[in-house]
């Protein structure tokens, strides 16, 4: 049995590149909504906050989708 090696760390690399930026991605969501709700608290707006986060939020479904539609096809 003959292990390629180079396939191998390619797959692990871009398995470590994309966890850290999906979880990257989530935190800047959950930090977004975290100042909506300051920003709210202290009187001003809370728009830009809670859009960001929701894209954030909307970034890392599509990217799940996106790997369960690679895993199916």
């Amino acid at each position: 049995m003959n292990i390629d090696w180079a396939a191998l760390g390619t797959v692990f690399g871009v398995s470590l590149v994309a966890t850290v930026g999906l979880v990257g991605l989530f935190t800047l969501g959950i930090v977004g909504l975290s100042k909506q709700e300051s920003a709210a608290a202290s009187g001003g707006s809370a728009t830009m906050a809670r859009t960001g986060a929701y894209a954030c939020f909307a970034l890392c479904a599509a990217a799940v989708a996106y790997g369960i539609f690679l895993i199916v096809v």
